[in-house]
């Protein structure tokens, strides 16, 4: 019998990407960890943690690398990579000159 009968799934290698990522989204007070695929619309994550903190997705902000990310975004059009951060921050309302 040879080692080539072996049949264990390899990891992929250092210039490899895997399909999906482990994307880290923190409001300054909360981590929320999200597995996610490179082609999947980052509108998916936004809402679920929304969701779970209780926020309206209309009063938060997210940013990669400070700029701005949008709902038809994703971790590939941002050239994400695992373990990246997504930061949110609440929307300013107002502040307009008087």
């Amino acid at each position: 019998m040879s080692d080539a009968d072996n049949s264990t799934p390899s990891k992929p290698e250092a210039g490899e990407q895997s399909e999906h990522l482990n994307i880290k989204v923190t409001d300054g007070n909360n981590e929320v960890f999200f597995k996610i695929k490179r082609s999947t619309q980052l509108k998916k994550l936004m809402d679920a943690f929304c969701d779970r903190q209780g926020k309206a997705p209309a009063s938060v902000r997210f940013l990669f690398d400070g700029t701005r990310v949008s709902g038809v975004d994703s971790p590939h059009t941002l050239d994400m990579q695992d373990g990246d951060t997504l930061e949110v921050h609440q929307e300013q309302i107002g502040g307009g000159s008087w």
